[in-house]
């Protein structure tokens, strides 16, 4: 009895796991493909703009004053001198401290924008997984499962494209009727059977 419940205990692993099925897919090759991500590339692009435009007014800006500096160094008074140059530096302070903000609003702006397209892909994901019944979805990306036992996985890019709307659902073809099996036609008389 315990051989059985042991050898019982043993075979079951296998017998579930023979059925478990799952699907795999890129995540970031369907992101990429779809309209959403699109447009937040475009407004993480303008906002990029806007950012390096305003960094360039402002190290012009400093360029200006640098060398107004240079050409009146001879000139100036100590204190004067002291003065031009603590608003050099603070400047200079300013450009820095301004593209340190840039790169942190725009790493933000990108992380909110692409949260909304990665809601609405893996709202789909979850919708492929529960409607065709996988134990779980894999993401392929960056070689992280270099292999697929193609008995369990399914690529299930397609699917989640069409919930996604990027592609359209294949329509079944026309099933062909079968054609007709030819009438048996009788055998010609032989013709010795026929003089006989």
């Amino acid at each position: 009895m315990k051989r059985l419940i042991c050898l019982f205990a043993l075979a079951m692993p296998v017998v579930l796991m023979a059925q478990v099925q799952f699907g795999y897919l890129n995540y970031s090759t369907v992101m990429q493909e779809m309209p959403e991500y699109a447009q937040a590339q475009q407004e993480l692009s303008t906002l990029k703009n806007k950012y390096e435009a305003e960094a360039t007014r402002g190290e012009e800006e400093f360029q200006k004053k640098f060398v107004e500096f240079l050409q009146g160094q001879k000139d100036f008074p100590q204190s004067i001198m002291q003065k031009r140059q603590g608003e050099l530096q603070t400047l200079m302070d300013n450009g820095v401290q301004f593209r340190q903000q840039a790169q942190a609003l725009i790493a933000q702006a990108e992380t909110d924008l692409l949260a909304e397209v990665g809601k609405r892909l893996n709202r789909a994901i979850l919708e492929v997984g529960v409607e065709y019944g996988y134990a779980f979805i894999l993401n392929t990306e960056g070689n992280s499962c270099p292999y697929v036992n193609p008995v369990m996985g399914v690529d299930v890019t397609d699917l989640v494209r069409q919930k996604l709307g990027l592609i359209e659902a294949p329509t079944a073809a026309p099933q062909q009727p079968e054609a007709p099996a030819e009438e048996a036609q009788p055998a010609p008389a032989d013709a010795n059977a026929a003089e006989n």
